[in-house]
């Protein structure tokens, strides 16, 4: 079993930033790649962004490539979700999640979720 906890969510004005980070407990972290994804009312939970176990593969939906970045620690056992330039059409609830070694973009690949965390941009 896989433990996530995400932080870092709030409401803040169109073109400013957040922070998002998910802590993980109970397995080997660096076993795991890690993927953020979101899910606005009433619209299927979509892909946000992914990292390989090291870190080195990083993939991004289009709709955030250049305004978002993701990275991870695995001495921290944290992966992190910096976004920038936010607007109106991010606003959802940010999920982490993990699935064992290889990196993936669609939720059903992902087998453990954190419990969300609401990011509201304003215009």
């Amino acid at each position: 079993q896989v433990q996530l906890v995400e932080s870092g969510g709030g409401l803040v004005q169109a073109g400013g930033s957040l922070r998002l980070s998910c802590a993980a407990s109970g397995r080997t972290f660096s076993n795991y790649a890690m993927g953020w994804f979101r899910q606005a009312p009433g619209k299927e939970r979509e892909f946000v962004a992914a990292i390989s176990v090291r870190g080195g593969t990083k993939i991004y939906a289009d709709s955030v490539k250049g305004r978002f970045t993701i990275s991870r620690d695995n001495a921290k056992n944290t992966v992190t979700l910096q976004m920038n330039s936010l607007k109106p059409e991010d606003t959802a609830v940010y999920y982490c999640a993990a699935r064992r070694l290889v990196i993936a973009t669609t939720p059903s690949e992902y087998n453990y979720w954190g419990q969300g965390t609401q990011v509201t941009v304003s215009s």
